[in-house]
């Protein structure tokens, strides 16, 4: 029988998203976790959060080392600080493992347990039940969304970001490492969204020009009440159309929300925007889904 059937499949392709429970069981779960406090007890904290700035030159020089730190972690593993947990001397105001935001964006290729679960039988049997016939992946992250200042998520398309051409071809798969709920900051969606397009892009900006992305066109304003709760327990896994408009609030509960989550393309007549804040690398080209 196959982990995802052909009602939530015509469930994603209605509402843009469909919540599958049991990708996976609460030991894998808890083994990801447990590795990921092992990359944070030895990470290396970037410079630019490190350094006392004291001028607007500084300052930008500082919102430079960031937008550099950023674009150019396609092929890395790299670390991403929540707001207000470092004093002005660069050091921790609250323990290290409670500080991040998020992981990324390239535990896909280099941690053999992220590598395992995103080639998993059950991830490629969905990708294969959707219909993807050369399906790559594009990114990793891990999502901490921490208690008490987990930092909310704007209504968004993912294909601001992750644009395509034609559009349609990208789709995240966000697995709970824990029970995500309404108080600690699930996602929320407004249901077939994703007929509508997109709005706004994400772009790099010419060579040498700072900013080093800019946008174009804006987010539409959505009505609050066209979103509706998803909620997911531990294992399950949501999975989000390109195109389709969701959020998550700020976690103010006493509770974690970890998550791994990861975008897919299908690769097959594709055209991959150049315009993109992420690249393939002669390091890391967009390595293939399927496995032999």
């Amino acid at each position: 029988m196959d982990f995802m059937t052909d009602r939530d499949v015509q469930k994603y392709k209605e509402d843009g998203f469909v919540v599958l429970d049991g990708l996976l069981s609460s030991q894998e779960c808890d083994e990801l976790r447990q590795r990921m406090n092992e990359i944070v007890d030895q990470m290396d904290v970037p410079e630019h959060c490190r350094t006392t700035f004291t001028t607007y030159h500084d300052e930008q020089l500082k919102t430079q080392g960031s937008a550099d730190y950023f674009i150019t972690s396609g092929d890395k593993i790299r670390f991403f600080f929540e707001k207000g947990v470092f004093d002005d001397q660069g050091e921790f105001k609250v323990p290290k493992h409670l500080s991040l935001n998020k992981v990324g964006h390239a535990l896909h290729a280099y941690e053999p347990l992220y590598k395992k679960v995103t080639h998993s039988a059950k991830v490629q049997g969905i990708a294969k039940k959707l219909g993807l016939v050369s399906p790559v992946i594009l990114q990793s992250m891990y999502i901490f969304k921490q208690p008490g200042i987990g930092g909310e998520v704007t209504a968004h398309q993912d294909a601001t970001f992750l644009h395509t051409e034609p559009l349609g071809r990208v789709m995240g798969l966000w697995i709970a490492l824990e029970d995500a709920t309404v108080n600690n900051g699930c996602l929320w969606f407004i249901p077939g969204s994703h007929r509508s397009g997109i709005s706004r892009r994400m772009v790099r900006t010419p060579k040498g020009s700072f900013p080093l992305t800019d946008f174009i066109g804006r987010e539409q304003a959505y009505q609050e009440d066209t979103f509706v709760a998803a909620p997911v327990q531990k294992g399950g896994v949501v999975l989000i159309h390109g195109e389709v408009v969701h959020r998550s609030a700020e976690n103010i509960s006493e509770e974690s929300r970890h998550v791994y989550t990861f975008h897919v393309m299908e690769a097959l007549d594709t055209r991959w925007s150049p315009d993109n804040w992420l690249q393939p690398t002669e390091e890391l080209p967009f390595p293939p889904l399927y496995t032999k």
